[in-house]
């Protein structure tokens, strides 16, 4: 079992790497280590190296993503629950391509294939749950839902955002009211 104060550690290094990271900055270890407040052997215990500290920031960044699914179906109808849950992932995405300078070409695919799973299952998640109200078409493809949203973060970041827009075609070619 962990100690409370050694998963205290754990979690305020992760939170003070992706304000780092994803900040742009180009922060050593050894000053990640500073602004947690925790010294270099406690760092390095949890994460040896830099890319193993990105990958655990990813890695929860997309377990948050999947365990948020059940919380937006219990608020919002389905096709707007997918909307909202979509926008987090083309966040999250972009938080990927941020930490990506800190990985190696090897790593990108770990991350990639250790995710795809539980991203297609949320994904999936989502979409019967609209085929179940009617709102979402019966052929909608988990699959070719990541792929199409793979383009949004890329039309976010340029210097005009066409996410918003782009998205509203993909879920308006996902309603069963609209063919």
């Amino acid at each position: 079992m962990v100690r409370s104060d050694a998963r205290e550690n754990r979690a305020r290094i992760l939170q003070v790497a992706r304000e780092a990271f994803t900040g742009g900055e180009d922060v050593s270890m050894n000053r990640i280590a500073q602004l947690a407040g925790v010294g270099p052997g406690t760092l390095y215990r949890n994460f040896p190296t830099r890319e193993a500290l990105v990958l655990a920031i990813y890695q929860q960044e997309v377990d948050r993503l999947v365990e948020s699914v059940e919380e937006l179906l219990a608020k919002r109808p389905p096709l707007e629950a997918l909307r909202q849950w979509t926008v987090d992932l083309v966040a999250a995405m972009r938080k990927k391509h941020g930490l990506g300078d800190a990985l190696s070409p090897g790593a990108h695919q770990a991350v990639t294939e250790q995710t795809y799973g539980p991203v297609i299952a949320a994904i999936t998640r989502l979409l019967d749950a609209g085929k179940a109200d009617g709102t979402i078409r019966a052929d909608a493809d988990p699959r070719d839902f990541l792929q199409l949203t793979a383009a949004l973060w890329r039309a976010a970041s340029g210097p005009e955002d066409r996410s918003g827009s782009m998205l509203a075609l993909i879920l308006d070619g996902l309603s069963a009211h609209r063919r």
